[in-house]
C-alpha cells in the first residue's frame, strides 16, 4: 500500500512515499539557513517557504519513487500540532490532492509520527513505553496499540528541546540551538544547576527553572566582568536535563513494568541522552528502541508510517478537516 505523506508542522516541508514501515522516497526542504538570521523559526515565513515548496516536493518525491499519483492508495498529512500556518499549507494541500485522486486522507497526529519513526525496518510493536522529547514537547506515553496512547507523564512549562534551545541561544550559539549546545558540550564542568520538581504527578517534567537558572547565571557572570566556559556549562546544562528525562523514565518503567522503551522526537538525536538512555535499558533488561539520526527530527517518512495504522483503524477524513495547533496525542476525533 503506496501512501504519500506529507509534513509542514514547523520550518521543514518534507513528503515521503511510504509502503507499510518501508520508507520508498523521502525529501525534505530545510529552511534552517533562513530562520538562523532571526535566532528561530519566524512563522509567517516558515508558511510561506511551504507553500513555495510543497508542490514542487511533492512531484519530486513521487518521481523518486518511481509512482504515477494515481498508483497511490491514500495521501497523509500531519494536521496537528505546530504552527497553524505552517500546518494549513500541508493540511490544505493534502486535501487537495486526496480529492482530486479520490483517495483516502489520512490526518495524523505529529508526535503519533514521531513514535511511528520507531517503526521504520524494526520490529517494534506495542505495548511500549515511550519518550518523546522535542523543541515543543516532552511527554512519558504508554503506547497500547498503534493508534491506542495513554500519557503518564508530560512538562509543565518548558520542553526539553525548549530549554536547550532558549538557553544556546543565550549563549550567543546560532539556531538550531540545541544541536549546536549538544556538539560544543564538554563534560566535567562544575557548574551547579537545579534539578526542577513539580508536586503532584512524580512523572512529570519541568525545564523553566533550570532555564531561569542558566539566564541568570550569565547575567551574574557579565555584570561582574567574568568569563563563562561555554563548552563546560553546555556540558552541565545537558546533563542536567538527560539526568532528569533518565529519573522519570526510570520511575516510569519501574511503575509500568514495560520490557520496551522507544526514544523519539528531535531532541532523541542528542548524543548524551542516546547513550545513557540505552545503558539504563542495558542495566534494565529492557528493549530499547531509537530512530536513525535522519528521522529523529521532523519528517514525512514517520508521518506516512503511522498512516498505515490510522488508515487501518479507520481513520480518515473528509474536506472538512482542520489544522489544530494544539492537541493531545491521545484525543481522536474521527
Amino acid at each position: 500500500m503506496y501512501i504519500l505523506a506529507i509534513e509542514s508542522s514547523c520550518d521543514d516541508t518534507a513528503a515521503a512515499v511510504t509502503d507499510g514501515r518501508t520508507v520508498v522516497a523521502a525529501l525534505t526542504a530545510s529552511q534552517v539557513e533562513e530562520h538562523v538570521l532571526y535566532g528561530g523559526v519566524v512563522p509567517e515565513i516558515a508558511s510561506r517557504r511551504h507553500i513555495e515548496a510543497i508542490s514542487g516536493l511533492t512531484d519530486a518525491v513521487l518521481q523518486q519513487a518511481g509512482l504515477q499519483p494515481a498508483q497511490l492508495d491514500a495521501v497523509a498529512v500531519t494536521y496537528a500540532p505546530g504552527l497553524i500556518g505552517s500546518l494549513l499549507v500541508g493540511v490544505g494541500f493534502a486535501k487537495g490532492l486526496a480529492f482530486a485522486l479520490q483517495k483516502p486522507l489520512v490526518p495524523v497526529h505529529h508526535l503519533r509520527g514521531h513514535i511511528a519513526a520507531n517503526y521504520i525496518q524494526t520490529h517494534l510493536k506495542p505495548p511500549f513505553l515511550a519518550l518523546v522529547v522535542s523543541g515543543g514537547h516532552s511527554h512519558l506515553v504508554l503506547v497500547n496499540g498503534y493508534t491506542d496512547y495513554q500519557v503518564i507523564g508530560r512538562t509543565r512549562d518548558d520542553a526539553a528541546g525548549e530549554c536547550f534551545d532558549k538557553t544556546a541561544r543565550a549563549m550567543g550559539l546560532p539556531y538550531p540551538g540545541g544541536v549546536h549546545l549538544d556538539q560544543i558540550a564538554m563534560p566535567g564542568g562544575d557548574y551547579t544547576l537545579p534539578h526542577p520538581r513539580v508536586d503532584g504527578n512524580p512523572l512529570d517534567f519541568s525545564f523553566s527553572g533550570l532555564k531561569t537558572a542558566v539566564l541568570n547565571l550569565l547575567h551574574n557572570a557579565a555584570q561582574r566582568g567574568e568569563q563563562v566556559n561555554v563548552p563546560q556549562l553546555c556540558g552541565c546544562i545537558r546533563k542536567t536535563v538527560c539526568d532528569i528525562l533518565i529519573q522519570r523514565t526510570q520511575l516510569a518503567l519501574e511503575r509500568t513494568g514495560c520490557t520496551t522503551l522507544a526514544l523519539a522526537g528531535g531532541v532523541s538525536a542528542n548524543s548524551e541522552l542516546r547513550a545513557r538512555m540505552r545503558q539504563l535499558c542495558e542495566q534494565r533488561g529492557v528493549a530499547f528502541y531509537c530512530p536513525p539520526l535522519p528521522l529523529c527530527g521532523d519528517n514525512a517518512a514517520m508521518i506516512g508510517v503511522q498512516a498505515g495504522y490510522e488508515l487501518a483503524a479507520g481513520h480518515t477524513a473528509g474536506l472538512d478537516l482542520n489544522a489544530r495547533a494544539t492537541m493531545d496525542i491521545c484525543e481522536n476525533p474521527f
